[in-house]
């Protein structure tokens, strides 16, 4: 799917946040969602490239589409 496509609920900025703070600022976002839900996270942390998509895997939520753009990581999840 791409980013385009995607119709987010929830906007975590977490640009100019280094790890593991994407990944915090996320699951607290998250937490607060009802399943269904999307979630945008921009991140400037080159490390949220991996830490994002496995932190999704390991709480059973979906990682609907990624972009990259001027150095801006986006990633949106869905809940579970």
């Amino acid at each position: 799917m791409s980013s385009a496509d995607v119709k987010e609920d929830v906007v975590v900025d977490a640009r100019g946040l280094a790890c593991p703070m994407p990944v915090v600022k996320t699951a607290k976002a998250m937490r607060a969602m009802a399943p269904g839900q999307v979630l945008e996270l921009m991140s400037t942390d080159l490390g949220s490239v991996k830490d994002v998509p496995a932190w999704a895997q390991g709480t059973g939520n979906e990682l609907v589409a990624t972009d990259e753009s001027g150095g801006v990581f986006t990633f949106y999840l869905r809940k579970s």
